[in-house]
């Protein structure tokens, strides 16, 4: 437990897979872990791992196989289906397929935990259901057909629906799959301010690291060999991350937590310039296959100045002169030139 912070969802030596009649097939060791209120929480790991049969655990939808998960301190196994929708909204990836039925229809079924018996939406459940699909962007498509949506703005719609459920822990097993980057960021923001001003814990599966990394308060890591929970820092400190990547094909930066896809090597440049001109030509050049060298004394690449606008280089009585960063690369790489057979130097 946290110090200082009441856990809202806590697992001790669970496991999780499927059960077929007596036999189990358990996906991984005995898991542990928890989360406390007004906590954003990013599920990660390999394709395949456990993260969706992990999130439908918690969820209910799926049996746990072993161990103890409480949520507000009760047992799962002691909340009825209609108690524990009260607890917990959940969305998955599956693309939803309905004829006949609207946006606000749709979102509306995020009430049914709180409405009588009769289902009935009362002023307060149709405020909810507006502000929920306001906040999601889909205040235009209110009327809309879920079978006239794109994938996107389904995916909008569905946590429209988790919104309006207002359950205190929404699970989202990846939100933003299908959604453009404007749209995902937009989402992000949007599930940070529901832990930070509504104190909701938001717990989400995403394979998009750089997210989960820049964004979440906690992250769960799933590897063969069960959970690692723990701050982004505290997981990139520990080198939790490296074995996400095969170390064969991926260089990982445990200190600012970017990767690159390994290129043949080319030998190393010096980047001579400021700001982010210099920044973002060094990442080209690491994209194609070159070092960063910290001395002038090996290939040098000037970077534009407030007084010229041109990248500029010498190589072997070879000039070079470029006004982008991708004339730069496309010229290096159609000379096949490499800073271990030539040298670059300034006049």
């Amino acid at each position: 437990m946290e110090a200082g912070f009441t856990n809202i969802l806590s697992f001790r030596d669970i496991e999780i897979g499927f059960k077929s009649g007596k036999s189990r097939h358990v996906l991984l060791p005995p898991l542990n872990g928890s989360a406390v209120k007004g906590e954003l929480i990013a599920v990660i790991g390999k394709n395949g791992i456990g993260k969706s049969t992990l999130l439908r655990t918690f969820a209910g939808l799926q049996d746990l196989i072993g161990g103890n998960l409480t949520i507000d301190g009760e047992n799962i196994v002691d909340f009825s289906r209609l108690q524990l929708s009260g607890k917990i909204g959940y969305i998955s990836t599956e693309i939803v397929k309905v004829s006949n039925m609207k946006v606000y229809d749709l979102v509306s079924l995020g009430r049914f935990p709180h409405t009588n018996w009769l289902g009935r939406i009362n002023s307060s459940d149709h405020q909810m259901i507006l502000e929920a699909i306001s906040r999601t962007g889909m205040a235009d498509f209110r009327t809309r057909l879920i079978s006239e949506l794109s994938d996107g703005e389904r995916q909008r719609a569905m946590i429209a629906m988790v919104l309006a459920q207002d359950a205190a822990v929404m699970i989202m097993d990846e939100p933003t799959a299908f959604l453009d980057i404007s749209s995902k960021y937009e989402i992000i923001h949007l599930l940070n301010e529901l832990t930070r001003n509504r104190n909701k814990t938001v717990i989400f599966s995403t394979h998009d690291l750089a997210t989960a990394v820049s964004q979440a308060d906690k992250i769960w890591l799933l590897k063969e060999r069960g959970i690692t929970e723990g701050a982004p820092e505290d997981l990139m400190l520990d080198g939790s991350f490296e074995t996400l990547f095969d170390s064969n094909k991926v260089d990982f930066n445990s200190s600012d937590g970017s990767f690159t896809v390994r290129n043949t090597k080319k030998g190393r440049i010096y980047v001579k310039g400021d700001g982010n001109k210099r920044y973002w030509t060094e990442k080209a050049l690491i994209r194609a296959g070159y070092g960063i060298s910290e001395s002038e004394s090996e290939a040098v690449v000037e970077v534009p100045s407030s007084t010229d606008s041109t990248w500029k280089c010498r190589l072997d009585g070879l000039n070079g002169e470029f006004v982008s960063v991708y004339e730069l690369v496309i010229w290096l790489r159609n000379k096949n030139i490499t800073s271990e057979n030539t040298s670059c130097n300034y006049q």
